[in-house]
């Protein structure tokens, strides 16, 4: 099976920040989770890239949402 594992992870988080439910079971149940978004029984191998991924997105986009809010107001000191 032919998957394009980034494709799924954009997905995914999209997914994730508009849900909220979903985004807290992702944090319990990352599996579960992924079954439910994707509605597939993937791999196991798959399913852990994914994860994986999924969890390196979302840690990015909130390191940069904070970047972004600290140099909003840095410019507003100036």
């Amino acid at each position: 099976m032919a998957m394009d594992i980034k494709a799924q992870i954009t997905k995914i988080t999209d997914t994730l920040a508009k849900d909220k439910n979903l985004y807290e079971l992702f944090q319990k149940e990352p599996v579960k989770a992924l079954e439910k978004i994707t509605g597939l029984d993937l791999p196991d191998e798959i399913v852990q890239q994914i994860i994986d991924g999924v969890k390196a997105k979302l840690t990015a986009d909130t390191l940069k949402n904070a970047a972004e809010g600290a140099l909003g107001a840095f410019k507003k000191l100036f």
